[in-house]
């Protein structure tokens, strides 16, 4: 990792998505010795650009404007939340096969251009459209299934979701560039506007814009491009079913367990190895599904294991530093590269006031849908 940027998450109603996406690929060359004439290929993360803004062709319509290359290939690639998680492993494939040396890679949403109720659905296009669809299940209603049978076989009760929008909350705030920097209170959380029983408001992720960049090179030539670069340990990017029925059991992700194991087994380290985790927190219940499936807690204990202030910033595994999904904000097609970026300024030393003592090995962990697709990274510095 040679270079990364990225915009402030938020409502942009004077961006489009052009703009978003060239802010952010020129904050991350700017962050390298990199010229745009060097990068080789182009991976862009969106999720539903076509929905959101009526645009296609978002590659190479957002790469040219960058200023790169015409000759170039400039690919988009969707994998639901997960889009800009997945064009980051086609890249680093790529570029760890030796196929190019510069690899830029970026993702970008720009969802508050529609109403809440049609952001709504066109998020709900990521899941099963001719079952779950039919039947009106959206996220929300989703994730709350997956909460309620979470509390039911571990005891998680609703304080323990709400530990967890707490204390993302209370990072945000000291994030320049998140979307919501307040800082909320457990009564405030639990006294929210009920959204899909038990999730209440403050349970839910936001409707952001914004977008996120990195540049990637090969470990023995990145000393050319800065001295600041981030390695890539392990990277895996795995699949299961898209509707919950087909699960086996709806309290765990299969494909997080599987692209954790991967991504474990290519960096050589385990769980206690890892110094602080981004998880994909779309909902306070996916976050503590996460910190059980890639074994940072025991099944079942990983709302008390949040509660308990273990994935605070001064905890055993400090999680969402930047203030996740919750508050940092949930550009759809952004988050995965900006996950990553997140943990390299804390592997660098440069993440201020939400910076955590031990930062030499980091993971970021995207999923898409309700669990059909995920990619967990791990950088070091090591």
């Amino acid at each position: 990792m040679i270079g990364i940027g990225k915009t402030a998450f938020g409502a942009f109603p004077d961006r489009d998505i052009r703009s978003l996406a060239v802010e952010a690929i020129g904050n991350a060359i700017g962050d390298s010795s990199v010229r745009p004439g060097r990068i080789e290929a182009f991976y862009l993360g969106n999720f539903a650009g076509p929905s959101f803004v009526g645009q296609n062709h978002l590659a190479p319509y957002i790469g040219m404007a960058a200023g790169l290359s015409p000759g170039i290939p400039c690919t988009r690639i969707e994998d639901a939340c997960a889009s800009s998680g997945s064009a980051f492993f086609h890249a680093w494939q790529s570029v760890a096969a030796g196929i190019y040396d510069v690899a830029l890679v970026a993702g970008v949403e720009k969802m508050t251009s529609q109403p809440t109720p049609k952001v709504t659905e066109i998020l709900a296009g990521a899941g099963d459209m001719s079952g779950e669809g039919l039947a009106g299940a959206t996220f929300p209603a989703l994730f709350a299934m997956i909460a309620r049978r979470h509390m039911y076989q571990y005891g998680t009760t609703r304080e323990h979701l709400a530990a967890v929008a707490v204390k993302n909350h209370a990072n945000g705030a000291k994030n320049p560039l998140a979307h919501m920097r307040k800082v909320v209170t457990l009564e405030q959380v639990l006294a929210g506007k009920p959204i899909a029983e038990p999730l209440t408001l403050y349970d839910c992720s936001l409707v952001s814009d914004g977008a996120a960049a990195l540049l990637l090179a090969p470990l023995d030539r990145a000393h050319e491009f800065t001295s600041r670069f981030v390695r890539v340990l392990g990277v895996a990017q795995t699949s299961d079913h898209v509707p919950l029925d087909q699960k086996d059991d709806i309290t765990t992700f299969g494909a997080v367990r599987t692209a954790g194991e991967k991504a474990y087994a290519m960096a050589g380290l385990g769980p206690r190895d890892i110094e602080l985790a981004e998880v994909h927190d779309c909902f306070t219940i996916a976050e503590i599904v996460a910190s059980e499936d890639l074994d940072f807690a025991a099944k079942g204990d990983g709302g008390p294991f949040a509660a308990a202030g273990c994935t605070a910033i001064n905890g055993k595994i400090p999680i969402n530093t930047s203030g996740g999904l919750k508050s940092k904000g949930h550009p759809v097609g952004a988050t995965g590269v900006g996950q990553i970026c997140d943990v390299v300024m804390q592997l660098r030393g440069d993440a201020g006031e939400r910076q955590v003592a031990r930062h030499r090995t980091g993971l970021a962990q995207n999923l898409g849908g309700s669990g059909a697709t995920c990619v967990v990274t791990i950088l070091g510095v090591r």
